[in-house]
């Protein structure tokens, strides 16, 4: 093999990679939204982030965690990928006063799944199995983040969007910073509502 084609080959394997990487991400990354049903969205045209702080990063995992330090390492991919998508949306930044406000929340926590030895047999049982005392077989502790996007004018919520994954302690900066850029595109893929 020439260098050449080992270098093309290289190549198209890491885009490869990495195209597997980002739909592995996309997957991961449950959305929905909500709007006020009486605003006319159509008339908004611009906004802009929240004057009194661009968001809020709340974490309920372990008395040791740092809020501000999370949001240090977060917002700025949040800020980036929001500042993008905008004007995909029809919305310009605003230069005066804004149409639309956002803020954003960071929710980190953690949840947990278990399943009980007989939790998937029927109330009654045809089987001939005889009755015994649940125990627990499986147990999984799930750390869980939501981004939540939300749009207001005139002081009230108009619009809102939430994203859910599962984070995994492992990931690098790289994908955490590809799991936020997807959630946000996501998100926003719900704006403007269908009326």
């Amino acid at each position: 093999m020439t260098s050449t084609f080992r270098f093309r080959l290289t190549i198209l394997a890491i885009a490869v990679g990495a195209a597997l990487a980002v739909q592995s991400v996309a997957a991961a990354v449950k959305v929905r939204a909500d709007f006020n049903k009486a605003f006319d969205f159509k008339q908004a045209h611009t906004w802009a982030w929240n004057p009194q702080g661009e968001g809020h990063v709340m974490v309920a995992r372990t008395s040791k965690d740092d809020p501000e330090a999370i949001k240090r390492l977060a917002e700025p991919y949040v800020i980036k990928a929001v500042d993008a998508e905008m004007p995909r949306h029809g919305l310009a930044t605003a230069t005066g006063k804004p149409d639309l406000i956002l803020t954003y929340y960071l929710l980190l926590t953690i949840g947990s799944s278990a399943q009980t030895m007989g939790q998937f047999l029927p109330a009654t049982t045809q089987w001939g199995v005889p009755p015994f005392a649940p125990g627990t077989q499986s147990l999984e502790f799930i750390e869980q983040g939501s981004l939540v996007l939300d749009l207001s004018a005139n002081g009230e919520a108009v619009w809102r969007g939430v994203g859910e994954a599962q984070i995994k302690t492992d990931l690098s900066t790289e994908k955490r910073a590809a799991l936020i850029g997807e959630a946000v595109k996501k998100i926003l893929e719900k704006y403007p509502p269908k009326q």
